[in-house]
């Protein structure tokens, strides 16, 4: 958060439970009182799409535990037009029919919404703010879409740290990443056609000859050949001479082990 915005918010009445009240989250239970309906009629309109999640966990069985800025779920009751949705003693025959084909858009909706964080946090960054779309992208689309290696790279380093859920490589940050890459086809499009727009404004102002500054490589280029083994002491050489026998050589060494053994040896001529 900038500088300048923190000063606002630290100026504006009320401060800081202002802000507290804004920023206040709760889970389905406590959002479900808020709204004043059954908890199940609360998931039926997140999982619709009606009520956006703004982060999510995972608890010790691995289960999701989305998040709602309750500001928002306040307003959301508040307002007349929503009445049959929270009134009704059936659920709209139209989310009902959605939530048996499998509909959840509580993901989809949470992407949408950390995408908007992401790249107000970028600024004014080309490259950071075509980071912030190409996280939220399979790797796989990410290199269909920005096809120079160079390019990626400077993607890489400036992706913005996504929340983590356990230990790398984890079921549970597994499933995270799942929820956290776009997977419907119509959403994939949306953010691969974000990157490339993001992408011709990145290389359109900064370049990646001079966005990318020499730093050492992080490790072997994965595409190049594993190095050849290194050879060892010969175990048919014969023992080096002691110390005090060994004497400065007047021409280049000569070879040692297994393959100076089968060398012919030329005789010295009779004297």
């Amino acid at each position: 958060m900038a500088l300048a915005e923190i000063d606002r918010l630290r100026s504006g009445d009320g401060f800081p439970d202002v802000l507290r009240d804004r920023v206040a989250t709760v889970g389905t239970t406590e959002g479900a009182k808020l709204m004043e309906v059954a908890p199940t009629r609360f998931t039926s309109l997140a999982r619709y799409g009606l009520l956006i999640p703004v982060k999510f966990y995972l608890n010790r069985y691995r289960a999701v535990v989305w998040l709602y800025l309750a500001e928002e779920l306040r307003q959301f009751a508040a307002e007349r037009c929503h009445a049959r949705l929270l009134t009704a003693r059936r659920t709209p025959p139209e989310i009902r029919d959605a939530l048996k084909a499998g509909m959840d858009r509580r993901p989809r909706n949470w992407r949408g919404r950390h995408i908007g964080f992401l790249t107000r946090q970028a600024g004014d960054d080309p490259w950071a703010r075509a980071a912030a779309v190409a996280c939220l992208l399979d790797p796989a689309d990410v290199a269909d879409v920005v096809r120079d290696p160079c390019e990626r790279t400077r993607l890489a380093r400036c992706r913005p740290r996504l929340p983590a859920h356990g230990a790398p490589g984890s079921p549970g940050a597994e499933l995270a990443e799942t929820l956290m890459t776009a997977s419907e086809p119509d959403e994939v499009a949306w953010f691969r056609a974000d990157l490339a727009h993001t992408m011709e404004t990145a290389r359109r102002h900064h370049p990646v000859a001079d966005a990318l500054s020499p730093e050492p490589s992080a490790g072997p280029d994965p595409l190049a050949p594993p190095p050849a083994p290194s050879a060892g002491p010969d175990p048919l050489a014969p023992p080096p001479a002691p110390a005090a026998d060994r004497s400065a050589p007047t021409c280049p060494t000569p070879r040692h082990g297994l393959l100076s053994r089968l060398r012919p040896k030329h005789r010295r001529p009779a004297g």
